[in-house]
């Protein structure tokens, strides 16, 4: 049986079980949003390198939630879309491994950054003259830093635990990458640590971050009802509008799949909410970035010629 554990190296994802044409179209449409990923994260991280108008703060960290974004689709979707065109190719086993590992480094990331661009705009709006003193390039660097540096520190713990198990029956992973919980359950050996591992993990970088995260905003929306002036509750709504959104889509669907009830709650579902996750929430937030915030469109503007800068 020793020898047996060690002959599987390579798994078959089993994707989407669906016909020749469907895949074709599935295919075609995920190519498409991968493009319009990477294009949009791109734009933004070229219009707050190129325009020193957006050299804050709040753009550093949006710079990074554009790299976490392009890496996360670039880990995923590839693979699922050879997978798309030969259902059968496999993938071995070091390249499995190595994309549940980025998988988990960049959901954690995201999820602490987030909690980092909701704690700036807390200062920002609820101090605004200590803003600058409290949100120094030296604090923005550490913060995101740290962020990155808890992000794989999680990842690797998992892995650790991962690493050491056989995989000696299936070879069929029933998802379209290699997802820590689909991997588990083809281990001819008991997961159950790693499991409550997982569930522990979610919950520390999902419950605990999403809690700070809406007593911050609490004390961010007392504050703009406070303030005197319409033009300047616009603003100060304007600002915080589109993180929200980024917010409400990313914890959202990471919370229902990785701590919401199982129990009706079928595989497919939570592949198809993994897979909103994983390819639309990084395309649709340099939509939102862009499409709620003036700044934004005001940089893109200047970059191309369209607007004088003042």
């Amino acid at each position: 049986m020793a020898n047996n554990q060690t002959l599987v190296r390579e798994f078959i994802l089993m994707g989407f079980s669906v016909e020749l044409d469907m895949r074709m179209f599935l295919f075609g449409l995920f190519s498409l949003l991968y493009v319009f990923t990477l294009m949009g994260n791109g734009i933004i991280l070229g219009l707050i390198w190129m325009d020193t108008r957006l050299h804050t703060p709040m753009y550093f960290f949006l710079s990074h939630l554009a790299i976490v974004d392009i890496s996360y689709a670039c880990n995923t979707v590839p693979q699922m879309l050879t997978n798309l065109l030969d259902p059968i190719m496999p993938i071995s086993y070091a390249g499995c491994i190595t994309q549940t590992f980025l998988f988990l480094t960049f959901a954690h990331t995201e999820c602490l950054l987030l909690v980092v661009m909701s704690y700036d705009r807390y200062v920002a709006i609820c101090h605004p003259l200590r803003y600058s003193i409290i949100m120094s390039w030296r604090v923005c660097i550490t913060l995101s830093l740290t962020s990155w540096a808890i992000g794989s520190l999680l990842a690797l713990v998992h892995l650790f635990l991962l690493l050491p198990l056989p995989f000696c029956g299936s070879q069929k992973i029933n998802h379209f990458f290699c997802e820590i919980i689909a991997v588990l359950k083809i281990a001819c050996a008991d997961t159950h640590i790693n499991e409550l591992l997982v569930l522990a993990g979610a919950v520390s970088v999902l419950v605990g971050p999403f809690s700070s995260i809406v007593i911050s905003y609490m004390r961010i929306i007392c504050t703009i009802l406070n303030i005197q002036s319409g033009e300047g509750r616009q603003k100060a709504f304007s600002t915080c509008s589109s993180h929200l959104c980024v917010v409400g889509l990313f914890y959202g669907t990471a919370i229902f799949m990785y701590i919401g009830p199982k129990h009706g709650n079928p595989k497919g579902q939570q592949k198809y909410l993994l897979l909103f996750h994983s390819l639309f929430n990084p395309m649709l937030n340099p939509l939102i970035y862009s499409l709620r915030n003036n700044e934004v469109k005001s940089a893109l503007k200047r970059i191309l010629g369209k607007e004088t800068p003042s």
